[in-house]
């Protein structure tokens, strides 16, 4: 065992058996490295990523290359997940050099931290013009030896082109307004698969936060366009293989431009943001298939990645054990006609074949075979629904037979904000009250390990795993999403001590976070010093912490009519202004806020006690206002802890609903079928 064996990350501790002397990060390392006069090799991945996997087995399960790796380098592994600040901050050197980036990142450093030569994977052999992972070796520790003056003049020269990089977008930009959002929706429209759904070519990832823009754009605007465009896109995910359609969930991307073959690890933030958006498509239309989609996918959120303290796990690995002792991706997941047959018999195999989409010839070229993704078809008139949910139920209980794929138990803050939000609302709209608990209880988790029990003086930590909270500092996207997740669960419960732990939180993005001029960092201003600060707002696989704390902050104002926390994501939004028009695909969940702040947004109190039946219908329709980032309060009359519910009194000693904005209200109504209409609920 190597050093690796200490630590709480899934990742790291896969690394810990192997031949390589592997240093988690910190500055222990970097001594050493000084003191023996050898060059850093950083390895960066992630527990789920398939090529990490290879590459370890290829490469850092191999004596010989491992003992290379030892006498000439100080090997650094990190767990790309819990030290997100690093992974970017080298990842941006990476493309900045080779044009590309990916994981596994492999980066050489001096033992100051400055990277001088970059890749990604790297193969045992030569492969396609590629070097081999030896020949890299040899040629960096060459270079190391012999050429010692021009590392170090690369290096210094990386560290000064990053130092001087300055984003062109920052905050004093002003808030982005009509033209812009006008904007954004014609270049979605002009990237926008047609034919297939989604935006752009292959691979195509599931455009969560796009989405949500175009849901808010319609309900405030009435663009059926972008309404059909959100809807489409959701139907043809739902119906291919990046579904799965016998237990719910979404895999990471497909490889495919239709959806069909998808690169098959599931991650909690791609579920829990995908959960909501069909949740919201719902309440939009009250789509059927979107009902159940969210539903199955919050219920694949409890059953496969809760872990036994509450929390959510990260990830399920794309690879498992095919039967045959070999690891191969999507094994767990594939069907040829032939397991079909053997699960269901001859009828119902057929049945299911057609079904399905299963063919003798597969859609799979991995996997067994002739092996199949299951899809479902488009239209094809009556299916017999006792039946297909009686096929769905045997193959599911035969796939638990299979060796499952890996998991990775690590506890993101950030992430398990997201699921908090998705799992409450998805609760509160279906009448699963099952779904608001469990979102109660990963609060709870975060607030006892992620906070520790000094909540007036504790900082937010990133990660914890078996009830044990990580070493490493939470960044801007855990305070955001973690306040986010926590707003949403004080909507749904009426409980105010959830928008008080918001609020202790977006008080250290204020203090912390926030620059100058309104523009914000990845990491607080007491942070660990990496050769760059990392500030990125563009919006990737989650909500870049830019635009997460945005909307947290917008959220908060509108709940307690604070103007420092809307003057901050005020300026936040300075950046949403000025690459809306010109990467919207990128900047989606700052353009969902942007339509939030043009909205108001709306701020609806709930007032009546918790056991009037009144109360409760109006509470239940408040949530489902389709007006972007609205925000709800419920309780009695001037409750504690909705500022919201101060002076405003039950009418006519019945329960009441105000819709206001910036703390001025409308006459307030006692009757759900007015609430209806001034909200535009669909039910």
């Amino acid at each position: 065992m190597n050093r690796l064996v200490g630590t709480t990350s899934p990742y790291l501790l896969q690394h810990a058996d192997n031949p390589v002397d592997w240093w988690p990060w910190g500055p222990e390392a970097f001594e050493e490295a000084r003191r023996r006069d050898v060059p850093v090799l950083l390895s960066v991945g992630y527990s789920a990523c398939h090529w990490c996997h290879v590459m370890a087995r290829e490469s850092f399960e191999d004596t010989t290359t491992a003992k290379y790796m030892n006498r000439h380098f100080v090997c650094v592994k990190v767990d790309r997940e819990e030290r997100p600040d690093v992974d970017a901050v080298y990842m941006e050197a990476v493309q900045a050099a080779t044009g590309q980036g990916g994981w596994p990142m492999t980066v050489f450093l001096t033992g100051d931290g400055e990277p001088f030569y970059f890749g990604t994977y790297f193969p045992p052999a030569p492969r396609h013009g590629m070097a081999s992972f030896p020949q890299v070796l040899e040629g960096v520790s060459a270079a190391w030896t012999d050429r010692r003056e021009e590392v170090a003049e690369v290096a210094g020269r990386i560290v000064r082109e990053l130092s001087g990089r300055s984003l062109a977008h920052g905050g004093g930009e002003g808030v982005p307004g009509e033209a812009e959002l006008s904007q954004a929706l014609l270049g979605l429209t002009r990237e926008y698969d047609a034919r297939h759904g989604g935006f752009g070519g292959a691979p195509k990832f599931p455009p969560s936060m796009v989405l949500e823009f175009l849901l808010r754009h319609y309900a405030r605007t009435g663009a059926e366009g972008a309404l059909q465009m959100a809807a489409d896109t959701c139907e043809a995910m739902a119906r291919g293989g990046i579904y799965d359609q016998l237990g719910g969930g979404f895999a990471r991307y497909s490889v495919d431009r239709e959806w069909t073959v998808p690169h098959f690890e599931k991650m909690l933030y791609d579920n829990a943001l995908l959960c909501r958006v069909y949740a919201h498509l719902w309440r939009a239309t009250g789509s059927d298939l979107a009902r159940r989609v969210a539903v199955e996918t919050a219920d694949f959120l409890v059953r496969e990645l809760r872990t036994d303290e509450g929390g959510f796990a990260s990830a399920l690995d794309a690879d498992s054990d095919d039967g045959t002792g070999r690891h191969t991706e999507g094994a767990y997941y594939v069907w040829t006609p032939e397991q079909l047959r053997e699960v269901l018999g001859g009828p119902d195999a057929e049945f299911a074949a057609q079904y399905y989409g299963v063919t003798d010839e597969g859609t799979f070229e991995e996997g067994a075979e002739g092996a199949s993704v299951l899809q479902l078809p488009q239209g094809g008139g009556m299916v017999d629904a006792a039946r297909v949910e009686s096929v769905r139920t045997r193959l599911l209980a035969a796939r638990e037979q299979r060796p499952r794929p890996g998991r990775d138990d690590k506890i993101v803050a950030a992430w398990n904000g997201l699921a908090i939000a998705a799992l409450a609302e998805t609760g509160a709209y279906f009448d699963r009250p099952d779904l608001v608990e469990r979102a109660t209880e990963a609060a709870d988790l975060l607030v006892r390990v992620h906070l520790g029990d000094t909540p007036g003086t504790a900082r937010l930590v990133r990660t914890s795993k078996d009830g044990r909270s990580g070493a490493h500092a939470g960044v801007l996207e855990d305070y955001g999403d973690v306040a986010e997740g926590f707003l949403a669960l004080a909507a749904v419960t009426g409980e105010g001590t959830w928008l008080e732990f918001a609020g202790f939180l977006l008080d250290i993005v204020l203090d912390r976070f926030v620059a100058e001029d309104g523009a914000l960092f990845d990491t607080a201003d007491d942070a660990e010093q990496l050769i760059r600060r990392p500030q990125d707002p563009t919006d990737n696989a989650t909500p870049s912490g830019w635009t997460a704390a945005a909307g947290a902050l917008l959220s908060y104002a509108a709940h307690t009519g604070s103007e420092p926390h809307r003057a901050a994501a005020e300026g936040a939004l300075g950046v949403v202004k000025s690459l809306a028009p010109r990467a919207p695909r990128f900047i989606g969940w700052g353009l969902a806020v942007a339509e939030a702040l043009l909205d108001g947004p709306r701020e609806i109190a709930v007032v009546g006690p918790e056991e009037d039946p009144a109360a409760r219908e109006l509470h239940r329709t408040a949530l489902l206002a389709t007006a972007p980032g609205a925000v709800v309060a419920s309780g009695p009359a001037d409750g504690d802890g909705f500022p919201l519910l101060t002076d405003r009194p039950l009418v006519g000693g019945r329960s009441a609903a105000y819709v206001c904005r910036r703390f001025v209200c409308t006459a307030p109504t006692t009757e759900v079928g007015v609430l209806r209409a001034e909200l535009g609920v669909f039910e």
